[in-house]
């Protein structure tokens, strides 16, 4: 677990938990195991409450009490030996909340078809009326997800007033680890419990010296009574080779071992150990989407467009009309945009400026002179990008992704802030997550590029098809999504 925390890609805004000498720590496992062991007991109530509701509801006798608590009690134990199988729990405080809510419906769904699978097996599924089942899977679903959302939230404000200890950690070598390495550990619950240096003796070979020994038996001593879930031996990556002896010795010890190169932890802020055939290597970076991913978004990005150019065309054709009328110039402007992998892409808007070349690009600022009365009101409501459903039906955009800048702006900030391309990796969006969270409009100091971009990052390193399903409702019913829209 401890590889993940270290490896993983910080969100925009990380939690910055402090651990104060005084405080008393409650153990992780213990937190969840008392949750899950809530989460069953709502499951099965709401489920046996639900089957007792629709019978009086349709006028039907009440049933004994077991024929309504089994099948309960079956689905809650069902939700949990999913959600166990799965390792839902396993990393829940480095969890995004929709990626624990989607988890939690899954869970909820196989629940029920497990069910319904063992009573026709069975066959007691006569007994057994349908609009119950479909009655308590609803239910069942709406429960877990409210659960959930509940314990993340729980999770996450322990976790950041420094309450739980989800691991124990011991750090060898440089008396400062990195500082962002410490930010997410202790962001993760994971509280370092001590500092010791390595052996200030060289280790020059095999047997080692008697001073080498002597120190290292120190650090092995100091580390097993600390009783540590994991230890972390940060080194310069030129030096690890001679850290092979005191992992051995360490590996004498009840707990994980990692090893962090220090001069490059930040590079491998992305990386995973993976397989390449049969080789095993650091995976510095993964591919953003799987097949079925891609397969996912493109197949709902091709049916979005599809009814939204259809269900809103007298809204378009009123712009379309309402732009001529106010200024000379044509109805579209089309500009070259950076899309998937860089390549470029030729992007369609309502004009919303008076006409201009529109091979020359300058932010537009508030106030801008260029905006033009009716394209005011479609920058501030966002209708001047609906043409972009175009692109999306095109393949060369998403319903939601990072933005597509214009190339100069790419440029200026290219060899500013790095790897800045990466933004690229999936297909642009008409929305993304940074624009939902307020950062979107002119970007004239490197800070708000700098805030743009990690989010960009942030939600291509976690995507989901529920995030992007977030991210829409945000841009239709979030105020926030509409700052800096002029």
């Amino acid at each position: 677990m401890l590889n993940d925390i270290t490896a993983s890609f910080a969100p925009p805004r990380p939690m910055r938990a402090k651990f104060p000498e005084s405080a008393k720590f409650e153990n992780l496992s213990r937190f969840i195991f008392r949750a899950a062991a809530i989460e069953f007991l709502a499951i099965a109530g709401a489920a046996g409450a639900t089957s007792v509701a629709y019978d009086r509801a349709v006028g039907r006798a009440p049933s004994a009490v077991l024929s309504y608590a089994a099948p309960a009690i079956a689905i809650a134990a069902l939700v949990l030996a999913v959600s166990l199988a799965l390792r839902h729990y396993a990393t829940l405080q480095t969890q995004p909340l929709h990626r624990f809510l989607w988890n939690g419906a899954a869970a909820a769904g196989l629940a029920v078809s497990l069910l319904l699978a063992a009573l026709f097996l069975l066959k007691v599924s006569d007994d057994y009326s349908r609009a119950t089942f479909l009655a308590q899977s609803a239910v069942v679903t709406i429960c877990v997800g409210a659960m959930r959302a509940s314990l993340h939230a729980r999770v996450r404000s322990a976790l950041a007033a420094g309450r739980i200890e989800a691991r124990r950690a011991v750090l060898l070598g440089e008396a400062t680890a990195p500082a962002a390495v410490r930010r997410r550990l202790a962001a993760a619950g994971v509280r370092v419990v001590r500092t010791l240096p390595l052996p200030a003796d060289a280790f020059n070979g095999d047997p080692p010296s008697a001073t080498w020994r002597a120190e290292a038996d120190e650090i092995v001593a100091a580390c097993r009574a600390s009783r540590p879930d994991d230890i972390v031996i940060f080194a310069p990556s030129a030096s690890l080779p001679a850290t092979q002896r005191l992992a051995e010795l360490l590996s004498e010890l009840p707990a994980a071992l990692h090893a962090v190169p220090a001069d490059l932890s930040d590079r491998l802020g992305a990386a995973r150990i993976g397989e390449l055939g049969e080789v095993v290597t650091i995976q510095l970076a993964r591919a953003p989407l799987s097949a079925i991913d891609q397969f996912l978004k493109r197949a709902f990005d091709v049916a979005a467009a599809s009814v939204g150019l259809i269900l809103l065309s007298p809204l378009l054709a009123l712009a379309a009309l309402a732009i001529k009328f106010d200024s000379p110039g044509p109805v579209f402007y089309r500009q070259t945009r950076h899309g998937y992998n860089n390549e470029p892409i030729r992007v369609f808007k309502f004009r919303s400026m008076r006409a201009a070349r529109d091979d020359v690009f300058r932010q537009a600022t508030r106030g801008d002179p260029r905006v033009t009365r009716v394209g005011g009101f479609l920058r501030r409501t966002n209708v001047d990008e609906l043409p972009q459903l175009i692109n999306v039906l095109l393949g060369q955009m998403s319903i939601v992704g990072p933005r597509p800048h214009p190339i100069d702006l790419n440029h200026a900030f290219a060899k500013r802030i790095s790897p800045f391309s990466r933004r690229h990796n999936v297909k642009p969006g008409i929305t993304g997550w940074a624009q939902v969270r307020g950062y979107r409009g002119e970007t004239d100091t490197l800070e708000k590029m700098q805030r743009r971009f990690e989010h960009d990052v942030y939600y291509i390193d976690n995507w989901s098809f529920i995030f992007d399903l977030k991210i829409i409702v945000l841009t239709l019913f979030s105020r926030t999504a509409y700052t800096n829209a002029f």
